[in-house]
């Protein structure tokens, strides 16, 4: 590639992050995404300094992906009025990093983080998906 070109390439935009968040959703199974109604999907740069706090983060990098709410084993049913909805952040920057010491592609990122912040919703820990990946492989 030349110098010319390399300088017309610039990163993934948060609409470009959206734009493959919105088709890995998508390409989810019906199943799944029907338990996800009133799910809400954002993209940011990175993760708020509050955020950063409660996780532990050591660096700003650190958190490609997070949901908070309440998920389907603690009574989504059971929801108080005026309580947020449940939402699922990816986070641009730190998943940008990633994918530039990676050998998957950004959208195959992008759909994992989703995934595992879904599997979240669902009751999942960390170490139950791990374990699901590792049987998948």
């Amino acid at each position: 590639m030349t110098r010319q070109e390399w300088s017309r390439l610039r990163p993934p935009t948060l609409g470009d992050i959206e734009t493959l968040a919105d088709a890995a959703y998508a390409a989810l199974p019906e199943r799944f995404t029907r338990l996800c109604q009133g799910l809400v999907i954002r993209i940011e740069d990175f993760p708020d300094e509050e955020t950063l706090d409660d996780m532990q983060c050591e660096s700003e990098f650190d958190l490609l992906g997070l949901f908070r709410g309440r998920g389907l084993t603690q009574g989504v049913h059971l929801s108080e009025t005026g309580e947020q909805p449940n939402m699922i952040w990816l986070y641009r920057r730190p998943i940008l990093d990633y994918w530039a010491d990676s050998e998957d592609t950004l959208e195959a990122i992008v759909t994992h983080v989703l995934v595992h912040e879904i599997g979240h919703h669902f009751g999942l820990t960390d170490d139950d998906m791990e374990e699901i990946e590792r049987r998948a492989e």
